[in-house]
């Protein structure tokens, strides 16, 4: 395994103390970066970890999301963001730029060689309309596990069900909650380290899918969502804000440039 110039006892000390964050109704919050420099300004406000997004990472070089920025590409982007930080940091892996298990754990190696210790690793068929089902996600999960274990490192695995994004209709989540229910536990056997549950905002259904698991629960936060403290009181663990902040960003620049050109 390649590694950066952070040291193997270092990462394991980062894993563990990330891990340690995840407290049900006292969510970690996590404002997402896309590169060393954002990773940088978010550390300086005191956040306790760093997490990537991957339509930021790959927005930021130009690329669409859904894998489409070369995998050797974002190794080096993660790599410097680690040797940046003093903090933990987590990788929106997507679906692991593979299929199979044993490719899957071979790129999630390579993301251990840099340094990381957490990733996103997501259910859903990247660039289809589909998801995998439960049994070759969980397999593909116990692989990553697997091979983080025999590295030494205690990996933290963010398993991210697309079941609530997939379906526009809110008013059908509630119909999606059983199957929820089976996906986290399957995974929590696999070994993921928490449930991941983007654009659930229904704070009876979030606090469902909290009460019928023991892995902390990630959830996304948009402008428009549900407050921190109201996540929290579902029994959330942990918040992340997705594309939110480079869209922002971005947003900004091109705001400033507008008035710039325009004076």
């Amino acid at each position: 395994m390649i590694r950066s110039d952070v040291s193997l006892s270092s990462q394991i000390r980062r894993a563990k103390d990330f891990a340690d964050l995840h407290i049900k109704g006292d969510p970690l919050i996590l404002y997402n970066i896309w590169d060393a420099g954002s990773a940088n300004a978010v550390q300086e406000t005191g956040a306790k970890a760093v997490a990537t997004g991957s339509w930021s990472v790959a927005g930021a070089q130009g690329y669409p999301d859904g894998e489409k920025l070369p995998l050797d590409f974002l190794l080096m982007i993660v790599t410097r963001i680690v040797e940046s930080v003093n903090v933990p940091l987590s990788v929106d892996f997507e679906g692991g730029y593979a299929t199979e298990p044993e490719e899957l754990a071979a790129n999630v190696a390579k993301i251990l060689g840099t340094g990381a210790i957490g990733i996103n690793f997501e259910d859903q068929l990247v660039g289809s309309s589909g998801l995998y089902d439960i049994k070759i996600q969980s397999d593909r999960i116990k692989a990553i596990r697997s091979m983080a274990d025999e590295a030494g490192i205690p990996l933290f695995i963010n398993a991210r069900t697309d079941l609530f994004l997939k379906e526009k209709d809110r008013n059908k989540h509630k119909d999606l909650i059983g199957e929820a229910k089976d996906r986290v536990a399957a995974y929590a056997e696999a070994g993921a380290s928490s449930f991941f549950v983007p654009a659930l905002f229904n704070t009876e259904l979030i606090n469902d899918v909290c009460a019928n698991t023991e892995l902390p629960v990630n959830v996304m936060k948009l402008d428009n969502s549900l407050s921190n403290k109201q996540l929290a009181d579902c029994g959330v663990a942990r918040i992340s804000y997705g594309p939110g902040p480079f869209r922002q960003a971005m947003q900004w620049i091109a705001q400033k440039s507008q008035v710039a050109i325009s004076d």
